[in-house]
């Protein structure tokens, strides 16, 4: 494993250190891996230099970033109801993104975002609801007042999950041991099915990502295994891993240790605070504008 030098003024200042970590590394572009089936032939992403999209002419588009977690949950969504032919993807280069995006499409200049019915909307949690709701296809939220309740509870818990992960590649596994020991928990308390509602929802959904992300990356980093003496989430990653819709979306494991490496390998230097502040910008970077 490769070290390399960071200067105090790089560790002192936030913005320096972004600056520092936006231009020494760009991701390659992924595609998306099908379990089954023809593999979805996927746009490239669109740069600075790229022409924008016929905006606002009737057709509804889904604005990603391959490797962002956030908008990895919308796309999911729209494959999980069956939509592919119904939203259109349209992937920006966060790294080297358009400025029409910002300027004709969405201006807080993040990802995802949904142009439907001549307007855009965006956040993550928002539009994987809005989706469910408003396009054919499966139901992905149950009726059940109890399963309602629970699910927004596990909604409300995503903030503690990452940063207790977060806190695993310092080497700090007091707080993680308790947010796992949660989604163990979780996992068992309904039963007519493997995932966190039993049967699957949007929940799922929403941690997926991340889960996919964190897991290969922290076995990688320290040697941990998030389901190590947990059979519920060793079996909801497996189930997971079934449905073909959440498989089309899937990205290359090394991209996301390569990414993690990049911002953990100065661990011993930074604070968690500025880890989180890397995290949301490098590895889910869709979700500032810096």
């Amino acid at each position: 494993m490769a070290c390399f030098s960071v200067s105090s003024s790089l560790i002192s200042s936030p913005s320096n250190f972004i600056t520092f970590f936006r231009t020494s590394f760009k991701p390659s572009r992924m595609s998306a891996v099908m379990a089954t089936g023809v593999q979805e032939v996927l746009p490239p992403s669109l740069t600075s230099t790229s022409d924008p999209p016929p905006i606002f002419d009737g057709t509804t588009r889904l604005y990603i970033s391959y490797i962002c977690p956030y908008a990895r949950r919308a796309w999911i969504t729209r494959n999980c109801k069956g939509l592919q032919d119904v939203i259109k993807l349209v992937a920006i280069d966060l790294l080297d993104r358009p400025a029409w995006y910002k300027e004709k499409v969405y201006p807080p200049n993040k990802v995802p975002s949904l142009e439907h019915n001549n307007e855009v909307k965006g956040e993550s949690m928002d539009l994987i609801k809005y989706i469910d709701k408003n396009f054919d296809g499966p139901s992905l939220f149950p009726d059940d007042p109890a399963k309602k309740d629970f699910a927004e509870e596990l909604f409300s818990y995503m903030d503690s999950f990452n940063k207790a992960l977060i806190f695993l590649f310092k080497g700090e596994e007091n707080e993680a041991g308790a947010v796992l020991d949660f989604i163990e928990t979780s996992l068992s308390k309904f039963d007519d099915g493997p995932f966190f509602l039993g049967q699957f929802s949007l929940v799922d959904i929403a941690y997926a990502p991340f889960i996919e992300s964190f897991r290969p990356a922290l076995l990688e980093v320290r040697n941990y295994d998030i389901t190590a003496g947990k059979p519920n989430f060793a079996a909801w990653i497996e189930e997971m891993n079934k449905i073909e819709a959440y498989n089309q979306t899937q990205q290359d494991p090394k991209e996301y240790v390569e990414s993690y490496k990049r911002i953990f390998l100065v661990l011993p230097m930074v604070s968690v605070e500025l880890c989180l502040i890397l995290f949301i910008h490098y590895v889910g970077r869709c979700r500032c504008n810096i």
